[in-house]
């Protein structure tokens, strides 16, 4: 039985298990919200595959960042171009 690969968010929380069925046996299934694609539900070897190995989504999403050195050099480069100080000086009105 063929499914469709397009799934309003309502549809896809009320039939989440036939969204799974429809992963595995047609691919990648698109979640939308007012008509505008925001999800993509894919199997779990797909993920790995495209991930690089079998970090669990958890771990990519709470490690640090992976910065190359162009992205190292551009954040060295915005920092050093801050300043130092602390602003200027507020008068909160309280007498010292």
């Amino acid at each position: 039985m063929a499914h469709p690969t397009h799934w309003q968010v309502q549809e896809a929380k009320q039939r989440f298990s036939e969204v799974l069925r429809a992963v595995e046996d047609d691919g990648p299934q698109t979640i939308t919200r007012h008509g505008d694609e925001v999800a993509v539900v894919i199997d779990i070897q797909e993920y790995r595959r495209l991930t690089g190995g079998s970090q669990s989504a958890w771990s990519a999403l709470a490690g640090p960042p992976y910065f190359d050195d162009d992205m190292i050099e551009v954040m060295d480069e915005i920092e050093a171009a801050r300043k130092k100080d602390f602003g200027r000086e507020v008068d909160l009105g309280i007498a010292e």
